[in-house]
């Protein structure tokens, strides 16, 4: 029995309390949906600034009606210590997955970024303190790794910061070593890489790469490349970001105070990431129309990116087990559901 199957195990014995904000959005969602059908209670808190109330839908039919009644929501923002407070009345674990993502939208509006991720952050953190919570999880990022050249990228080592959005996880961070320092309260960061998977937006301005492309194919519509197609990420399926933020949640406490890579270790090139979603949609019997564009590399973009996991995997007992084509696969008719319906 792997680490994950067996926490899993235990916690559908003796359930448990979770408070995940941003629960409306795509991590969000998937987390409150894994943890319903493993009998938890959740709390779920969102201001729909990037959540979407379709998602909450999406998951109560998928599971049954006596799990949903196991999840309370409160429509609120990480901005307001009272409303952080409110949500976490009596919460055991809380997973922090509300943040505004996307470094073009925090070079386009730095102060409210910075409002959604350092002062809501510290908002929760404190609220989380004072209420004496049994562990604090929330989501980093590896924007943080900023302009470090080495690959894979390892937690001790970072660089520069490239974007506002990169300033403001690194600073989450920073705050959560000094409340270990300061007040005993050991938090733990996870460094998302390039997450995808189900009900992650294709819609809008900061949409995601795989999902912006692929409803781009399935509509027939060209794709854009910022840069020469070379650029390569460490891309991350959904389950196994579901998997690390129940690890850590339920970790002990040598394994607090830290920061985690949460990835499976590959790199991907866009143009290879093209052809992984051409593959899945001709999987799907969708040809595509549209052809691949390449135009200037975007402001603040990293160049490569890739993750050693191994501090995951020995500390934490994680698999990641989810490979980016297989992610894809599984993925695929839900986007194609999404973006014909």
């Amino acid at each position: 029995m792997t680490k994950f199957e067996q926490i899993q195990q235990e916690l559908s014995q003796e359930p448990k309390t979770w408070l995940v904000t941003g629960v409306a959005g795509f991590i969000g969602s998937n987390l409150l949906e894994k943890l319903l059908k493993l009998n938890q209670k959740v709390v779920g808190l969102d201001n729909f600034a990037t959540g979407h109330q379709y998602n909450l839908d999406e998951v109560k039919g998928k599971v049954s009606g006596d799990k949903w009644e196991n999840f309370t929501f409160i429509e609120g923002d990480i901005r307001n210590y009272q409303d952080c407070e409110k949500a976490l009345t009596g919460v055991d674990y809380v997973l922090h997955q509300a943040a505004l993502g996307s470094v073009p939208r925090s070079i386009a509006d730095p102060i409210t970024t910075n409002a959604a991720n350092i002062t809501g952050f510290i908002n929760m953190l404190t609220a989380a303190k004072e209420q004496g919570v049994k562990s604090f999880t929330y989501a980093a990022s590896s924007s943080t790794y900023g302009d470090h050249p080495a690959l894979p990228k390892v937690e001790e080592n970072i660089g520069n910061p490239l974007s506002p959005y990169a300033v403001t996880k690194y600073v989450n961070e920073l705050y959560a070593s000094v409340f270990a320092k300061t007040y005993g309260f050991k938090a733990i960061g996870l460094r998302y890489f390039n997450v995808f998977g189900p009900r992650q937006d294709p819609n809008g301005a900061y949409a995601a790469v795989i999902p912006k492309w692929t409803a781009a194919m399935i509509n027939g519509e060209d794709v854009f490349v910022n840069g020469d197609g070379e650029t390569s990420r460490d891309f991350c399926f959904i389950d196994n970001v579901v998997e690390m933020n129940i690890l850590a949640a339920t970790a002990n406490d040598d394994s607090k105070d830290e920061v985690y890579n949460v990835a499976v270790g590959d790199r991907t090139t866009l143009n290879e990431l093209y052809g992984a979603i051409n593959s899945a949609l001709t999987e799907n019997n969708i040809t595509v129309q549209g052809e691949l564009i390449y135009r200037d590399f975007r402001a603040g973009d990293v160049r490569h990116s890739q993750a050693n996991v191994s501090k995951a995997k020995s500390k934490l007992g994680y698999l990641g087990t989810y490979r980016i084509q297989e992610g894809i696969s599984i993925a695929m008719p839900w986007y194609i559901g999404f973006v014909r319906k």
